[in-house]
């Protein structure tokens, strides 16, 4: 018998919403500020694909991995500085891989350069009435100046939803295919286990905890959920199981345009230091679902499964339920993946993974820089090198230290950029809508 696990704090803020109409379904603090981290990359998208709208750009067009791209920490691609790929491959390895060092890349690329780009995220943000958003990079890195809700990110991916239906299988593969290398996403579980699921993206940093924004569609439905602060990727996927499948049971709430302001600040730093994994009882005392011994007259009961959730017919005299342990391996270790299984069902489909690569057709150009936006990113068009995706780590970026006029000062503490102080980047121009 399954032992009673002690309860755990629930995860620090979520919400639930109608994606056609905008009505919150449900919702636990989403007017709090948090850290994105890399459900950062939703903007980064928006963006990109606003530039392509407007005439711009094209998935057809060149990024250019610059040495500033080259240097951001992993998650990364590690292509080297002169790596030439298209955007609809950046892309990909962007919302898939969540590779840091593209998104600069892009935003490089798209902005004319990286302040310029994360102007024209707060702009946006700004327009779309993220109200306790604001951005300072590209791809979600720790920075606590870096901030939003999920109420707004909900909003943003809702935005990318209704506007964009041409780009919805983007956030929708379990992997990527780089030569010889398969990197999986991050969401790959809630995609192959959860009934109608179709994206978005997951993202984590230590001051966070595990975050993600997911969607799924059953029958003529699409219900989004933002979760925020979980303390494991099996918690983060049961808790958005439980959330979406709640959420397809309601129709009816205010809407999300109404959901204004900010409820309270983020969490100080170490968030994940003092958010404990929960266990495999904790997991399965939760979310796991319970099993029950059959009569033979219970048989004559059927069990109907209707939009991923099971209906079964009621008696009065009926054995109760019986919990069961933890599922263990050969070598008596848990089994995660029976795990998962019972807390948020099992597979329904195998990894859908796509090839990605370098290089661009010949004659793409780099996308139009936005008027105003002016540019300081110079393209070096070199041979393009061999594919490697997993390659050594480059330099780290790390925080400097400003002087009373503002100015960065030398002698940057190695690391620190971990350890929840701010990166100092260069201003940021005021954003025009």
């Amino acid at each position: 018998m399954l032992a009673v696990a002690p309860a755990r704090a629930e995860v620090a803020a979520w919400i639930v919403i109608d994606a056609e109409s905008g009505a919150v379904l449900e919702q636990k603090q989403a007017r709090r500020q948090w850290y994105p981290a890399s459900i950062t990359k939703l903007m980064t998208a928006y963006v990109t694909f606003r530039a392509i709208g407007a005439g711009r750009a094209s998935m057809k067009s060149a990024v250019v991995i610059s040495a500033n791209a080259h240097a951001e920490p992993p998650s990364k691609m590690g292509f080297k500085p002169g790596t030439r790929l298209t955007l609809d491959n950046a892309l990909k390895m962007l919302l898939v891989k969540s590779a840091n060092d593209v998104a600069v890349a892009v935003a490089e690329a798209i902005g004319g350069s990286e302040p310029a780009f994360i102007a024209m995220m707060n702009a946006e943000a700004r327009r779309l009435g993220m109200s306790a958003t604001r951005f300072v990079n590209p791809h979600g890195l720790p920075d606590n100046r870096q901030v939003s809700s999920a109420r707004d990110l909900a909003l943003l991916a809702r935005v990318i939803w209704r506007e964009y239906p041409q780009y919805r299988s983007y956030f929708s593969h379990g992997g990527i295919r780089v030569g010889k290398r398969t990197l999986k996403s991050a969401n790959r579980e809630f995609l192959r286990r959860v009934p109608g699921a179709n994206g978005m993206k997951t993202g984590y940093i230590c001051n966070s905890g595990l975050n993600v924004a997911v969607s799924a569609t059953r029958g003529n439905r699409t219900v989004i959920a933002v979760i925020l602060g979980a303390a494991s990727g099996v918690e983060r996927v049961a808790i958005a199981r439980e959330l979406i499948d709640k959420g397809f049971d309601s129709r009816r709430g205010r809407s999300i345009e109404q959901l204004t302001g900010v409820s309270g600040g983020p969490p100080a730093d170490k968030y994940c230091k003092r958010n404990s994994r929960p266990t495999a009882e904790e997991l399965l005392a939760r979310f796991g679902k319970k099993t029950a011994k059959r009569s033979p007259l219970m048989a004559l009961f059927s069990e109907d499964i209707e939009g991923g959730r099971i209906r079964r017919g009621v008696m009065p005299a009926m054995a109760a339920p019986a919990a069961e342990g933890v599922p263990l391996k050969a070598d008596g270790k848990t089994d995660w993946a029976k795990v998962m299984d019972r807390v948020i069902g099992p597979r329904r489909q195998a990894l859908q993974v796509i090839p990605v690569g370098i290089g661009t057709p010949n004659g793409s150009a780099p996308p139009a820089v936005a008027a105003g936006a002016g540019s300081t990113l110079t393209v070096v068009d070199v041979p393009t090198p061999k594919v490697k995706p997993l390659g050594p780590a480059a330099a780290s970026l790390v925080p400097l230290e400003a002087d009373k006029a503002g100015k960065a000062a030398a002698g940057p503490a190695p690391g620190a950029i971990f350890n929840g102080q701010p990166l100092l980047l260069v201003p940021v121009p005021n954003p025009r809508p």
